[in-house]
């Protein structure tokens, strides 16, 4: 097991593949982690070098924004809109859809949580 940015990579799989169980890194910025370091990503995570590792580790925490540092802005951007009372922030509120679902027969399990 390897821990990059508090998450957790497995040695058996490929470099790519591992990289996007990482929270805010999908297959896209996997790639591009890749060919920026000069590693292949068909490699495994266990074939990798202490050298190449830290690297990665020092990219990601540079250039990319990643899991709860990520997660905390959401949330931040959500209490956000609450603070401010638009009509985002009551739907949070509410636990409601907010993109203009329809709520009349659909959004049944957002609904069940508010008439308990």
């Amino acid at each position: 097991m390897l821990y990059i940015s508090g998450a957790r990579l497995v040695a058996d799989k490929q470099v790519r593949i591992a990289l996007t169980k990482m929270y805010g890194i999908g297959p896209k910025k996997a790639i591009q982690v890749c060919y920026r370091l000069g590693i292949s990503g068909n490699i495994k995570i266990k074939e990798l070098t202490k050298y190449q590792i830290d690297q990665m580790e020092q990219m990601i925490g540079q250039d990319h924004v990643v899991h709860w540092e990520l997660k905390r802005g959401e949330r931040a951007d959500i209490e956000r809109f609450i603070s401010i009372s638009c009509y985002r922030g009551i739907r949070h509120q509410d636990g409601l859809p907010l993109r203009g679902q329809r709520t009349h027969t659909n959004a049944r399990t957002c609904r069940k949580q508010i008439r308990k």
